[in-house]
């Protein structure tokens, strides 16, 4: 008999984090979902009612030290283990020059975006190393902004290309332990967060264009495929992206 395939998703309700969440319940795992809403995150467990077993509803502000303690204790209590961290949750601010970028935006974007996901990567890591068999995989959505800023994105941009630092090195830390960390740098899934897309957004020489988006359940599949692997091979970062934006060249 296989043992069941644990995995944690964070921003889990919504958007990308839910359509890795779907992806991961069709290939066999039970999930984890984490994200500050709890009717969020039961609105969207609700839709998958055939895997209600394999499903942990589990709140938590993965900016604060004690609510991903918890988080993590909740996970262990209900599963056991944990195979698959997810680093899915962020936020994105306001289009504005960097100089009219207020502290408390800059605080939340990075709260959200960086904070959270190194306290979940250093408490996955305490999990991963403890549990027998020992190791496990960690997945960052990085973006496609770990490499390349939009226009007046200063918090955004910083954040994920911190992201990518984090990856690295705890793809390096990870090696003695069985741990394998890799990021994904989406662009434009359609989302919520990027609805804007559609009526035209900012470019980098200053004019305005309506860019392309992918279905947000091909990033599902693409971190399905990541997880996949043994955990003798990492994939440490892929792009997905759709094909027709304005990212590869100059703009």
């Amino acid at each position: 008999m296989t043992a069941a395939r644990i995995a944690l998703i964070t921003g889990a309700g919504t958007g990308v984090g839910k359509a890795i969440s779907s992806a991961l319940l069709d290939d066999g795992y039970h999930i984890a979902m984490t994200g500050r809403r709890r009717e969020v995150l039961e609105e969207a467990a609700a839709e998958w009612k055939e895997h209600a077993d394999r499903i942990l509803v589990a709140p938590a502000d993965i900016s604060v030290p004690a609510d991903v303690e918890r988080l993590f204790s909740e996970v262990r209590k209900r599963f056991g283990r944990l195979d698959l961290l997810v680093n899915n949750a962020g936020m994105s601010a306001p289009a504005v020059h960097i100089e009219d970028v207020p502290f408390e935006t800059w605080n939340a974007v990075v709260g959200a975006n960086l904070t959270g996901a190194f306290l979940c990567t250093q408490a996955a890591f305490r999990q991963m190393k403890a549990q027998t068999p020992q190791g496990g995989r960690i997945i960052n959505n990085g973006s496609v902004s770990a490499t390349t800023p939009r226009p007046r994105s200063a918090p955004y941009t910083a954040t994920k290309h911190a992201i990518t630092g984090l990856t690295k090195s705890a793809a390096l830390d990870g090696r003695p332990f069985n741990i394998a960390c890799g990021q994904i740098d989406i662009g434009n899934a359609s989302t919520e967060m990027t609805r804007a897309m559609a009526t035209g957004v900012l470019q980098a020489d200053g004019s305005t264009a309506v860019e392309p988006t992918i279905d947000v359940g091909i990033i599902g599949k693409a971190v399905v495929h990541m997880a996949s692997l043994p955990l003798e091979a990492n994939v440490l970062t892929m792009t997905v992206m759709a094909t027709g934006m304005p990212f590869v060249g100059r703009g």
